[in-house]
């Protein structure tokens, strides 16, 4: 960062909220520059190698940044993976040409990968061997430094002064070849990261906050990969207008038959069929093709062999015995929703309400988002069903055993402890 960017830097983070102040908010925003121009995507072995060994010579954290063709492939495989270190300049990557980035993932391993909103991109890189053991997470840090915007845009502009091209977050990243606007987009997403995270470290630094951000970069990375989601087909939006498990069960046929040729096609799911036909299918239970075409979402512009293949999920859910039809609801895995809590546990109720009374008022005197100080989830279980003795020791190992990191214990312990004794 040069000396210019740096006094910037810190005019704004000493701002509230980590905006900058007026005269500097008025004042015309460059556009980003990449530095070196937009290197050539990386295709195959002999270039990959090239990029491993100068990554491997590099010296400090990595920038790491990956792009994903969600809305228009199915699933969410990386397509462009980008990276700038110091020595080795920035590198774009075609993880098509080469989907086993392992080898780059090795000469980084130790070292501290910088990301933003890490937890979204984590997973594709996984899929292609890069898997970070240190991170620092810029979104994250900028909630926790308490920002009231922390897009990496929003970000880069507010503390660094520069302004990020924008326009091609959500284009299709497939696309071959990749337009030259689009990999600049791309190279400027990792240009100033480095940048950005000592800025933010110094202002986490002197809110007293930086071992509570590395708390949480090092509980993102030692993570484990989520587990596949149970019954995914219930989280099809417009769900809630379905009541009856027959109906529930058209649901169910149906985002599998769809989900089946998303996956043979690799297209989005919602291009195949969209939610809201299978929502209005499931209502309806049509007898026969015929009256599948007069729904919306099924009109004329769909092939008969495809409506042939939805009427025929429908018909399979119309089949099936009683016994084998989905219940209604997920089974709950956890406390029920806060808004049942009235008539099923007033005491319960009770004690949620002060909790979160609390923990509303202290992550706005520490200056941070609530579900960061705390997640809500947590607060929830502990409230629910807890300790038997509600001591300070009894409500922190509870904490612990939901997930609450250190810091988050020894911030929160003591609040909850005396909301849920005041309430007993």
């Amino acid at each position: 960062m040069t000396d210019a960017q740096e006094t910037a830097a810190e005019t704004a983070l000493r701002t509230t909220g980590g905006a900058p102040p007026d005269d500097v908010e008025s004042a015309p925003i460059p556009l980003l520059e990449p530095r070196e121009g937009i290197p050539p995507v990386v295709a195959d072995d002999a270039a990959l190698a090239e990029v491993i060994a100068a990554f491997a010579s590099g010296t400090g954290p990595v920038a790491v940044d990956a792009e994903r063709a969600s809305g228009y492939r199915y699933g969410q495989r990386a397509y462009l993976v980008q990276l700038r270190r110091e020595g080795a300049g920035s590198a774009l990557i075609d993880p098509v040409g080469c989907p086993d980035l392992s080898g780059l993932g090795e000469v980084l391993a130790g070292v501290e990968w910088i990301l933003h909103a890490a937890t979204q991109d984590l997973p594709c890189l996984r899929e292609i061997g890069m898997i970070p053991t240190r991170l620092f997470d810029t979104e994250l840090a900028g909630r926790l430094a308490g920002f009231p915007r922390v897009g990496l845009g929003a970000m880069v502009e507010s503390v660094l002064g520069y302004a990020l091209e924008k326009g091609h977050s959500a284009v299709d990243w497939s696309t071959r070849p990749l337009p030259e606007p689009w990999l600049r987009y791309a190279a400027l997403d990792v240009e100033l990261l480095v940048d950005l995270r000592d800025a933010l470290e110094k202002e986490l630094d002197r809110q007293g906050k930086l071992d509570w951000a590395y708390q949480e970069f090092d509980a993102i990375a030692s993570a484990p990969p989520a587990p596949p989601r149970k019954d995914p087909w219930r989280r099809t939006s417009g769900m809630h207008k379905v009541r009856r498990r027959r109906q529930m069960a058209v649901v169910r046929e149906l985002w599998n038959a769809r989900d089946a040729v998303a996956q043979r096609r690799d297209v989005s799911p919602g291009k195949v069929l969209s939610d809201a036909a299978i929502v209005e299918a499931a209502l309806a239970v049509p007898a026969n093709v015929q009256a599948l075409t007069a729904l919306p979402g099924f009109g004329h512009r769909m092939g008969r062999r495809q409506l042939e293949q939805w009427q025929a999920a429908v018909d399979r859910s119309k089949a099936l015995p009683d016994a084998e039809l989905p219940q209604p609801g997920q089974p709950l895995n956890g406390p029920p929703p806060p808004r049942s809590w009235a008539d099923k546990d007033p005491a319960a109720a009770a004690r949620l309400s002060a909790a979160r009374a609390a923990v509303s008022a202290l992550a706005e005197e520490v200056g941070m988002p609530q579900e960061n100080l705390i997640t809500p989830d947590t607060v929830r279980r502990v409230c629910w069903e807890p300790p038997l003795e509600p001591t300070m020791e009894a409500v922190s190992e509870a904490l612990a055993l939901h997930g609450a990191r250190a810091w988050q214990i020894e911030q929160v312990a003591q609040l909850l402890t005396e909301a849920l004794t005041a309430t007993a």
